[in-house]
């Protein structure tokens, strides 16, 4: 099939419905079995993730389920620029990527909190933009040893790098929309961090209450 001779709206519409279907491949679930390990689901923050993932004490799993979920994002992006598709199929490839590790039809809906994912996309719109992003990540973490508030920060910088870099446009808008749905993800864990109650990157995981 030429996807060039599809209309703008349709090749954005059929982007958007396999960013989503890849992004809905929960790694730290997969990567989680294939260690044999306990369902991230079941334990420390609940959370499908990669920090989640590093309570279990396993460091290569946590490490594969961080590549792996920014990589579903980053290559489907990557393949459609390669392929000269337009920045909104580009942008729709990605939020759906997004959309789908939040809400994997794979696996009951029960998704992850989109960080890595987030910054695969990010990665991919934008080298420069998404390596300032990830840095303010990583100086975040390292200050503070919370990947919460690394996450929460790195969001509010996302827009902004964007607009400094690319200005007001379609993708300005996507990474609008990721940054607003991280921070609603992050709502349980701002209450801890206000109360002073969030576990600290590295911390042995507890069951899930």
């Amino acid at each position: 099939m030429d996807l060039q001779a599809l209309s703008p709206q349709t090749q954005s519409a059929a982007g958007a419905v396999l960013g989503y279907l890849i992004g809905s491949l929960s790694f730290a679930v997969i990567v989680s079995r294939l260690f044999g390990l306990s369902d991230p689901r079941t334990y420390g923050s609940g959370n499908p993730g990669a920090t989640n993932v590093l309570r279990s004490g396993n460091k290569a799993a946590a490490i594969l389920t961080l590549v792996f979920d920014a990589l579903k994002a980053y290559v489907p992006i990557v393949v459609a620029q390669r392929m000269g598709l337009s920045l909104d199929v580009q942008t729709a490839v990605g939020l759906g990527a997004f959309l789908g590790h939040l809400w994997p039809v794979f696996f009951k809906f029960e998704g992850g909190k989109g960080v890595a994912t987030a910054a695969g996309a990010l990665l991919a719109f934008d080298p420069a933009m998404g390596g300032l992003t990830l840095l303010v990540w990583l100086a975040m973490a390292a200050i503070f040893r919370y990947s919460s508030l690394a996450a929460l920060t790195a969001s509010l910088a996302a827009p902004v790098l964007q607009w400094h870099f690319n200005g007001v446009g379609v993708m300005f808008w996507g990474v609008v929309v990721m940054s607003v749905l991280l921070i609603w993800r992050h709502e349980a864990n701002i209450r801890k961090l206000l109360a002073g109650e969030e576990s600290k990157l590295g911390q042995k995981a507890a069951p899930k209450s």
